[in-house]
């Protein structure tokens, strides 16, 4: 079997994993997220390259997880780029006063994870996606708080890319023009999870964004 030249490994959440499979299932296991939908593409662009595409998104999943699992679900894998979408979570949980919001760690944990990776993966690409909402289920309540943390969340991830030389993919402003075609339940279902629609719509803009950027050009996926 021709060796795999890259390896694109997606991080986050929900939003990420996209009900993956866990095992070795390639019907399943990138899932049914935006992840799929980019590794299709470029795929399918990039075929003779014979790019490698993993999803390590977990639902439920905050910073603080992520950095928890870092060793096994991302330096042990090496990837030539590494994508992250996250932070819904850690403002659900704030918002829903559970005990494990009691402290904002957004930020500080994001710090702490990019900090090691680059130690660790100083030749790694990075992408960060920053995290978004929609006004409708979840975020109705107290739409207000939502959009001042969700708002915070975004500046933090622009100067964290910023910070760590990665590109930024912005996605509030696409998923807020699309709401002016149809309602806001239509690209995200419940105000956070992508409808198939929102993932299609993430999944363009991350590729439009990239591919801006010259990344995928200095890799040879292009």
């Amino acid at each position: 079997m021709q060796k795999n030249n890259k390896v694109i490994l997606f991080q986050g959440d929900s939003i990420t994993d996209g009900n993956r499979d866990r095992g070795t299932d390639l019907n399943h296991v990138l899932g049914h997220s935006y992840a799929y939908m980019i590794a299709g593409k470029l795929g399918h662009t990039c075929a003779e390259q014979n790019p490698l595409f993993i999803n390590r998104g977990v639902s439920g999943d905050r910073v603080s997880d992520l950095y928890a699992r870092w060793n096994e679900d991302a330096i042990s894998l090496k990837p030539d780029v590494l994508s992250i979408l996250i932070g819904v979570n850690d403002a659900w949980r704030i918002m829903s006063e559970e005990p494990s919001g009691v402290t904002d760690r957004f930020e500080r944990a994001y710090r702490h994870l990019l900090t090691e990776n680059k130690e660790v993966l100083p030749q790694s690409k990075l992408v960060l996606c920053e995290p978004f909402i929609l006004k409708t289920g979840a975020t109705v309540a107290k739409w207000e708080q939502w959009t001042d943390l969700i708002s915070a969340y975004q500046s933090i991830v622009r100067e964290l890319a910023r910070e760590f030389g990665a590109v930024h993919v912005p996605l509030q402003d696409a998923f807020d023009a699309a709401a002016g075609r149809r309602e806001e339940a239509y690209w995200l279902w419940d105000g956070v999870h992508p409808t198939a629609a929102g993932h299609h719509l993430i999944a363009e803009r991350w590729m439009e964004v990239v591919s801006d950027s010259g990344l995928l050009q200095q890799l040879g996926l292009n």
